[in-house]
């Protein structure tokens, strides 16, 4: 693990460590409620990649907005979504984010910031760079991060986006995501040359980073968060991580196009929270007891969830066109 910064306090680490918990928490949950068929449609898990949303957002404040993609769970909960409202979201209930309506891709959640899932890829990109836009007309100090994966850098919007970013140096950051495969497909088959590249060709500054490192991930992000919030960017990431399950939750047999002892080997080696909780037992930070409860809570607050959902109401056929705006 990287360093500690000395203004992190105990608190801070445990709070990182407990959003990449529940993430992974509601994901198992989300799992096995697409396998006992009690969730309509796909879903795509986040598993493995919380280390970047939770190192990413534990450096925004409340009114920093971030856009999200379709494999978006992570991002939702690291920016402080709750569980209730999300499971009954995936249940299409009207208590969920979106009143049901939106779904797994397509969770928004205003009041912490998180302008929406899209599942389009790189589809929130222009969503992103207009936000950073606003954010600098109305004058605020309001930063945005735009989620997407590496195989969204094949999307022409990105280089429109990032052009026009340049140009007004707008408060936004451009996350990539590699977690090594464009749906089933290899990275390095789908993207030629650099993909840090693609934003340098503009002018922008990109850094590469461990993305399985929450607090290496923390550490830029605060550092650029705080050079937007002056004026300076925009900026780009790229934050090397994987992903646990397959493309979407079908994706289940997915030996022609990765192997079990890949997947295995970034599952006992390279895990973010195993390596995190390592890291919060070996500084004194705490103990495993303490751990091991924090996660006890934790499932059980997504118990609860789930069973509130399941039992949770279905939005009233009335409701079948509100919300639906014409031009």
């Amino acid at each position: 693990m990287s360093a500690a910064k000395k203004t992190h306090n105990t608190e801070d680490f445990l709070q990182m460590f407990r959003q990449m918990a529940r993430i992974r928490t509601f994901e198992d949950n989300a799992n096995q409620l697409y396998l006992s068929a009690k969730m309509p449609g796909l879903t795509h898990m986040y598993s493995g990649e919380e280390a970047v949303a939770v190192g990413i957002c534990e450096a925004l404040r409340m009114t920093d907005k971030i856009t999200s993609t379709h494999r978006g769970h992570g991002h939702c909960v690291a920016k402080g979504a709750d569980f209730k409202e999300m499971f009954c979201e995936l249940l299409g209930k009207e208590e969920g984010y979106c009143r049901g309506k939106g779904g797994s891709m397509h969770i928004a959640d205003q009041s912490n910031g998180n302008l929406g899932a899209n599942a389009i890829v790189g589809g929130s990109m222009g969503i992103a760079t207009g936000s950073a836009f606003t954010a600098k007309m109305l004058g605020k100090d309001d930063v945005t991060v735009c989620f997407f994966g590496d195989g969204a850098t094949a999307q022409g919007l990105m280089y429109e986006v990032m052009n026009m970013a340049a140009l007004w140096s707008l408060p936004v950051i451009y996350a990539c995501e590699n977690n090594g495969y464009s749906e089933y497909t290899r990275t390095e088959e789908i993207a030629a040359g650099s993909i840090l590249g693609r934003a340098q060709a503009f002018g922008i500054e990109a850094h590469q980073v461990d993305g399985q490192d929450v607090l290496a991930v923390n550490a830029l992000t605060e550092k650029l968060v705080d050079r937007c919030r002056k004026g300076e960017g925009p900026f780009f990431m790229e934050l090397m991580t994987y992903r646990y399950h397959g493309h979407h939750v079908g994706d289940i047999n997915r030996e022609y196009y990765r192997s079990k002892q890949e997947e295995k080997d970034w599952k006992e080696n390279r895990d973010p929270i195993i390596r995190f909780r390592s890291w919060l037992v070996a500084e004194g930070i705490a103990t495993e007891a303490e751990l091991d409860s924090l996660n006890a809570d934790i499932r059980a607050d997504a118990s609860a969830a789930v069973e509130y959902a399941l039992q949770a109401k279905y939005p009233d056929v009335s409701e079948v066109d509100m919300h639906v705006y014409a031009a």
